[in-house]
């Protein structure tokens, strides 16, 4: 059940059509999905603090209404190692139209996975998972299933993957934890059930997940207009 946060943060993004990444990351946390640790910073002064406590690298991305897909309009700098890089990247994302901040996160490791979900009009709430990242366009590995799912979906549809090796181990990799990303899916399929119709998709593209976690790394929730 969405709580009285959730629909805030709901409420706030209507206007706009979609919610910002940071809103949308603290709308799973409430949900109970794992997300990174972040600032969303309006000065650079607040992204300096933040990484005086997590330590260098770290991931800066563009926050700002006017940008919808952050890594076609250069919105996303990985592995930010110093200083002068952070302020540099602040710098360049503060001559984007409509900027509205920085987001800065912990930089975490594992197979990238894709979650989403869309609300179709004749079958309803449907989930979509498979390999993510930013060559999911052109793997094209996904498996989609009608919400809610069962225990008996989320196992399918790990195992339908054409890479589901890549989750149990590969080539002396370690497996993911395959009892955080049923939590992970789980959770996520009862929180489309939540939002229903005010949802016109949400994508989590990607979510990494490792031997200890499945974190949410980026997240976009479109809203019913």
């Amino acid at each position: 059940m969405l709580t009285k946060e959730m629909k805030e943060i709901l409420s706030r993004s209507k206007e706009v059509g979609w919610v910002l990444e940071p809103e949308a990351k603290r709308l799973f946390s409430l949900a109970g999905l794992d997300i990174p640790r972040f600032v969303w910073a309006g000065k650079i002064e607040e992204a300096l603090r933040f990484v005086e406590k997590i330590g260098y690298p770290v991931v800066g991305k563009i926050v700002s209404p006017k940008v919808i897909h952050k890594s076609e309009s250069n919105g996303v700098e990985v592995g930010i190692d110093s200083e002068e890089r952070l302020k540099e990247t602040f710098r360049r994302f503060s001559q984007v139209e409509g900027f509205s901040g920085m987001l800065v996160e912990e930089m975490l490791s594992g197979i990238e996975l894709i979650v989403g979900a869309k609300f179709d009009f004749q079958f309803g709430p449907v989930i979509l998972f498979g390999i993510g990242g930013v060559w999911v366009e052109i793997y094209r590995d996904v498996i989609l299933r009608m919400a809610p799912l069962s225990q008996r979906d989320m196992d399918s549809m790990v195992t339908c993957l054409k890479g589901g090796r890549l989750l149990e181990g590969y080539r002396g990799s370690e497996p993911v934890n395959r009892e955080e990303l049923n939590r992970l899916l789980k959770t996520f399929s009862d929180l489309v059930m939540d939002l229903g119709r005010d949802m016109e998709s949400i994508d989590l593209n990607p979510v990494i997940c490792s031997s200890n976690r499945c974190v949410v790394a980026d997240a976009r929730i479109m809203l019913k207009r």
